[in-house]
């Protein structure tokens, strides 16, 4: 079983389990048109408070679920109920500004630490240079700087959205960025499904298998693999399952995802801390 994460609470999550191969995601907007190869080619840059174009992944596409749909559904359904409802699907400004941190590994791994302190990492300056030095190891660190796309649009048979980063290669690798840290070893269950969707999307593009998707955390700098194994394409079906299900809102969660869940108030969970449930 994958850890549990979800994109409202990407750095204060509690794992639950991670394995050894396995939102905040970013809600980026993904426009629904067959044929685009890139969703720049469909709208004008949009700038951000981190100077890069921010694209957000809009409505489902006849009932298709976008990426961040699913991620968001892998943590609690009915978070994504009450954010479909509200059309809440863009990222806070400090969760996209941790993520534009995977734009800039080059230049972050020469930066000086007063650059890097006015930076949203989530290490000191001289431990972040480390990461980015071990990262710079990776056989496709080259690609990882320079992808060979950035926020491209796929449309799959179940699902669509963006995919931060294509890298090159036989077959080409897509990735997801999240602005939070990973588990000790593997990745967060939302990230997983998100990262299994985004790979099916593409294979159903390219018709060729894509076997594997990265999961960046540039905050810290560290990137891990998903393998598209048994286990996590049946995490990625079930979820894809209850999307398609969902009618209205799903049952409450109540435990503590619901802590720092923007709907918690209306949802109506209880979110006591075990002292006061004890009485101290």
């Amino acid at each position: 079983m994958e850890a549990s994460e979800g994109p409202s609470n990407a750095d204060t999550a509690t794992p639950m389990t991670a394995d050894s191969a396995g939102t905040g995601s970013r809600a980026c907007v993904a426009f629904g048109c067959s044929g685009v190869s890139s969703v720049r080619d469909l709208v004008p840059e949009l700038p951000s408070e981190s100077g890069r174009t921010v694209i957000y992944e809009i409505a489902a596409i006849g009932g298709m679920p976008t990426f961040s749909d699913l991620s968001r559904a892998a943590y609690c359904p009915r978070q994504l109920y009450y954010a479909r409802r509200d059309d809440d699907r863009g990222p806070p400004p400090e969760a996209e500004a941790r993520q534009a941190l995977a734009f800039r590994y080059d230049e972050l791994r020469e930066a000086d630490d007063e650059t890097l302190a006015d930076l949203p990492i989530d290490s000191s300056p001289v431990d972040y240079r480390d990461a980015l030095d071990r990262l710079s190891t990776r056989p496709d660190w080259q690609q990882l700087c320079e992808p060979t796309e950035q926020e491209y649009y796929v449309e799959g048979k179940d699902c669509h959205g963006l995919l931060h980063k294509l890298l090159a290669g036989d077959p080409p690798v897509p990735t997801v960025v999240s602005p939070g840290e990973p588990p000790e070893q593997g990745v967060w269950e939302p990230q997983s499904v998100r990262a299994v969707a985004a790979a099916n999307a593409l294979a159903w593009e390219r018709q060729r298998e894509i076997p594997r998707a990265l999961v960046e955390y540039p905050a810290v700098g560290i990137v891990r693999e998903v393998e598209l194994t048994c286990r996590r394409t049946a995490a990625y079906r079930r979820v894809l399952r209850t999307v398609r299900s969902m009618d209205g809102p799903p049952p409450r969660v109540d435990d503590s995802r619901c802590e720092s869940c923007e709907y918690r108030t209306e949802c109506g969970v209880k979110t006591r801390s075990l002292r006061s449930l004890l009485g101290f």
